[in-house]
Formats: structure tokens, sequence, C-alpha cells
């Protein structure tokens, strides 16, 4: 394990907070990993990540901002619940518990409220891990198989 990853901060900032480098960041990693990795050609920037509700997680090494290790956005939804999405880590750095780290501080800041999910199909164990159950039945989204989940106030 290379000192970057043992050394890894967990960074968050509101859309409106974030430096334009960071979000650029954030979003190269997240097209390099959802659509150049897993071959799917989607709109991956879909309007919610400049959001006033939209809250950015990601993982730096060595207590700076960059390089971006893994990435995961918050998003407050109107019924007052939340929703996680967008969860990825860097193929440098996979392996080492950094997706983990992202959702516990992320569910440390939701607490007991409500919170939704939309897994790929391999990674449902993962998020039941945390709590997360299948909400309904699995479904294609671009060629990769999602299952909705939901984390129930506890």
């Amino acid at each position: 394990m290379s000192n970057d990853l043992i050394a890894a901060t967990v960074h968050r900032a509101w859309a409106a907070d974030l430096d334009p480098q960071t979000l650029y960041a954030l979003l190269r990693l997240r097209v390099e990993v959802f659509v150049v990795e897993q071959s799917c050609a989607y709109p991956e920037l879909d309007g919610r990540d400049l959001e006033d509700r939209a809250r950015h997680y990601w993982l730096g090494g060595e207590g700076r901002p960059e390089p971006v290790l893994g990435t995961l956005r918050l998003l407050k939804e109107r019924d007052g619940g939340y929703r996680i999405g967008r969860l990825c880590t860097a193929p440098s750095a996979r392996g080492h518990g950094l997706g983990r780290r992202l959702v516990a501080a992320v569910l440390g800041e939701v607490g007991d409220r409500p919170c939704v999910l939309d897994a790929q199909e391999h990674l449902v164990a993962f998020y039941r891990s945390f709590g997360f159950e299948v909400a309904g039945e699995p479904y294609d989204w671009d060629g990769v198989t999602h299952l909705p989940m939901r984390r129930a106030v506890r």
C-alpha cells in the first residue's frame, strides 16, 4: 500500500464551494470510470452536480485535495431524504477500502435520515454492509445492471 493511500484524507464541499480545478478532477475521474472503463456512453454530467443541495466528497492523498483517489456525490432530495451516487475509486487506488471510507463519511453526516442509491449489481453486498436493502427490481442502465437500494430510518 502506498503512502498516498494510507494518508488519504476525506474532503467535502458543497457544490457552490468547489473550486473549478477540484470539480474538474472529480468529474474527470467519474468519466474515466463510468464512461471509459465501463464502456458506457451515457451523459455522466446529469445536471445535478451544481445543485444547491449537492455535496461532493473525495479522497485526496497526503492531506491534499489532489490527486483525487475516489469520489462520491450526496444529494439532499426535496422529500428530506438523501441520495448517494457516483461513488468511484481511481483504478490505481482500488482494493484499499477507500470506497468504504467515503460511504462511512457520508453516512456519518446523513445520520438516521432515509437514504437511497442505485447500486451496480456487483456492489449490492458492499452497500448491504452499511444497512442498505434492495428496494426494487433490477434494471439496465446503459448495459450495467443496477438495483435500487434504501437505508431505512433506524
